[in-house]
């Protein structure tokens, strides 16, 4: 990567902040620590976002009909919503949705995101559609620029996504980066096994894991457009056809964090969440 020589002169207060945040791993000196907070600032602007909302209906006790799990309401707001304010807080405006059955209903709810301060466009997936494979491939006529965020729409996150696009850049070997929380219960989502950053080994839902861990996927993703020669038409699910790939191949990223995650994948998923969040407040 390409630097210019600069000098610069900072306020005393500001520079005496700076260097309280220098650690000598994440920021490792005073050029590292100004790069890294000018491009959170100006980098994820241009970063665009694809959240996958397929899938069936499910049946919701708490709003007495089935619904798109991403139209399940957290604190009063669909968690799609939750999600795409989230989002706004860190200037991510730009935003594919991909929908499948009962689409209709996120459609005419977000409409173009203009209420929201925000662009949405959407992708209706082809009725064959089986996994998040063939979901993203779908979208990648829409996906331009270096990078770009991938969430799946029936998790909810307080990840700071600057933070998160600025750690996946850094990585230059790595393809894509995967948000990971941790978990007791590990074999209702992929669980992670991390050297360093790297992920060395990824195993879906394991009945029987191969290696104790209790990182698991967040379902939060920053992606390079080279992993579009990983997928094709007939790729299935990234967790089971491309994650242990990459794995392999020392081009996955984890990235830990703390903090709120929900998912939202079943209805009795939902009530435990709903818990979890209510302990958190």
């Amino acid at each position: 990567m390409n630097r210019e020589r600069l000098t610069i002169t900072l306020r005393s207060d500001l520079l005496k902040q700076l260097d309280g945040l220098i650690d000598g791993e994440r920021l490792r000196n005073r050029s590292h620590a100004i790069e890294y907070f000018l491009s959170r600032s100006l980098g994820a602007k241009a970063v665009k976002v694809l959240i996958l909302a397929g899938g069936k209906p499910v049946y919701f006790e708490s709003e007495k009909k089935s619904l798109p799990k991403t139209m399940v309401k957290i604190a009063g707001k669909p968690l799609l919503e939750q999600t795409l304010l989230r989002l706004k807080t860190f200037k991510l405006t730009d935003v594919i949705i991909s929908v499948g059955e009962s689409g209709d209903t996120i459609q005419n709810y977000f409409k173009d995101g203009a209420q929201l301060g925000m662009h949405i466009q959407y992708i209706e997936q082809d009725a064959k559609c089986s996994g998040t494979a063939q979901a993203l491939y779908q979208a990648k006529d829409l996906l331009r620029g270096e990078h770009f965020l991938l969430l799946y729409g029936d998790v909810l996150s307080d990840i700071d996504y600057n933070d998160f696009v600025e750690f996946h850049r850094q990585q230059k070997s790595s393809l894509c980066t995967m948000a990971l929380t941790g978990s007791e219960s590990v074999d209702l989502w992929g669980l992670a096994k991390l050297n360093g950053s790297k992920i060395v080994s990824f195993e879906e839902k394991p009945k029987n894991p191969k290696t104790f861990s209790r990182l698991i996927n967040a379902g939060v993703y920053c992606l390079n457009q080279e992993i579009f020669k990983y997928l094709d038409k007939s790729s299935d699910k990234l967790e089971s056809s491309v994650f242990p790939r990459l794995a392999e191949e020392g081009k996955l990223t984890g990235y830990p964090f703390e903090g709120l995650w929900l998912d939202i994948s079943s209805s009795a998923v939902y009530k435990q969440a709903l818990k979890e969040l209510k302990n958190n407040n």
